[in-house]
């Protein structure tokens, strides 16, 4: 029988945790707009005015399911938890950990209901950008932000710094992965798709000694030197 009295404060967050989990894998099995509340609140053993109270509706409780799949990359850009004085060290762990969260097929298949439900459900998507993508780039621009103070980066923006880095991780592999024609990563996959990401964001592919143009460091000194050499 669902229980429609407040619950205390542990109950409360158990009720949360187990809402949580009930909508993760409800929305998994039936979609976005397929799902009701009542099917929720029954796998859950909660009440509908539970959600209500704790979600706001569907689309807050889609966030919440959206939010625990970014706290697990997220929270390794924490202040607390970033390497001091090590920015490539703290960039490639979170990599790592950003690159499992987005690749695994639960993850996938999330991000394929919004794409096919959005349009009908601006909630959804406003949701899920929020407690996703845009709370991820919120914190890794802090953390550019934290290392430019320390000296670490040039002054670009942090938040291009951010949004070029995660676009990085966007690439045409990870389009592939998303419409099912390549297989999920293991976790040796992972750690070398973050590596080479991450230091081709930090030091780019221009050979040391190699200027924008494609010409080596010195190089039109040395041409002039020459130019003025024959003309004498």
């Amino acid at each position: 029988m669902i229980k429609c009295g407040r619950p205390r404060k542990g109950e409360e967050t158990l009720s949360r945790d187990r809402l949580v989990d009930s909508a993760s894998q409800l929305f998994l099995e039936y979609g976005y707009g397929n799902l009701c509340l009542e099917t929720v609140a029954k796998e859950a053993r909660v009440s509908m005015r539970t959600i209500y109270s704790q979600f706001g509706g569907k689309a807050g409780l889609f966030g919440a399911v959206i939010k625990r799949c970014s706290d697990r990359f997220v929270t390794v850009l924490a202040e607390n938890n970033v390497l001091e004085g090590q920015p490539e060290a703290a960039l490639l762990d979170f990599a790592k950990h950003f690159l499992y969260g987005i690749t695994r097929p639960d993850a996938v298949r999330l991000r394929t209901i919004l794409l096919g439900e959005a349009l009908r459900f601006p909630d959804l998507a406003t949701q899920f950008y929020e407690q996703g993508p845009g709370r991820t780039q919120v914190h890794l621009a802090q953390f550019f932000a934290r290392q430019q103070q320390a000296g670490h980066f040039l002054g670009t923006d942090p938040q291009v710094l951010a949004d070029y880095f995660l676009g990085a991780f966007r690439s045409e592999r990870f389009q592939k992965l998303q419409l099912g024609l390549a297989p999920t990563p293991d976790e040796a996959e992972i750690e070398a798709w973050a590596r080479q990401t991450t230091i081709l964001f930090l030091y780019g592919s221009l050979k040391a000694g190699v200027d924008g143009n494609g010409n080596k460091a010195g190089m039109d000194e040395e041409r002039g030197e020459r130019n003025n050499s024959d003309n004498r």
